[in-house]
């Protein structure tokens, strides 16, 4: 085999090994983003769960107060 063969030969195996690796890098690098992405969007889930939440006992407590009887001599 001849010196410029080799030479072809190694720059083909450093290359190929620098691509594999570089696109397997940069999936694990989209598989963390994806994640951190569910992350946020459970946790905007369970901000707008409480909200509700926060919502639902406030329109309770209105409507407990005004379904209270009422007289009209100004007596509750």
């Amino acid at each position: 085999m001849s010196r410029v063969a080799k030479f072809t030969l190694g720059a083909a195996v450093v290359t190929s090994i620098s691509i594999i690796w570089g696109v397997h890098a940069l999936q694990n690098q989209e598989r963390e983003t994806m994640y951190k992405g569910v992350l946020r969007d459970d946790e905007r889930r369970r901000d707008k769960m409480r909200q509700r939440e926060d919502d639902l006992k406030e329109s309770q407590r209105k409507r407990e107060i005004y379904e209270r009887p009422y007289s009209l001599d100004g007596k509750t």
